[in-house]
C-alpha cells in the first residue's frame, strides 16, 4: 500500500482509495506512470533538449517523446527507456519494492 507523504494526500488516500485493492492498484500504476513520465521530462530538461531535439537522439519522432512525457501514457517500454536514457548519458535502473503491510506470495 501506498502511504501518502502529506496529510492532504494522506486523507484524500483514505476517504477515496481507502482499503479498496483495486482502487490502491489503480493509483500505484498512474503513480508509477506518473514518475516515469516526470524523470524523463526532468533528465530532458536537465539535458538542454528539446523534445525534437532528444527524438533524433533517439531516433524516434517529437510526438513519441511528447507521449512519453504525458503522465496519462501507460505504455512505457523497455526498451525506448533504455535508448532514452542511452541517449542521456544515464542507465535505466529497475526496483521491486516490497509493499507494506503485505507478505511475500
Amino acid at each position: 500500500m501506498i502511504k501518502p507523504k502529506s496529510e492532504a494526500l494522506q486523507f484524500l488516500h483514505e476517504k477515496i482509495v481507502g482499503d479498496d485493492p483495486e482502487l490502491q492498484a489503480q493509483l500505484e500504476e498512474e503513480l508509477a506512470n506518473l514518475e516515469v513520465s516526470s524523470q524523463i521530462y526532468a533528465l530532458r530538461q536537465e539535458a538542454g533538449l528539446t523534445q525534437t531535439e532528444l527524438a533524433n537522439l533517439v531516433g524516434t519522432r517529437q510526438s513519441v517523446i511528447s507521449r512519453l512525457e504525458d503522465a496519462d501514457y501507460d505504455g512505457h517500454s523497455l526498451s525506448m527507456l533504455n535508448r532514452i536514457a542511452g541517449a542521456l548519458g544515464r542507465r535505466v535502473k529497475i526496483t521491486f519494492p516490497k509493499i507494506e503491510g503485505e507478505e511475500a506470495a
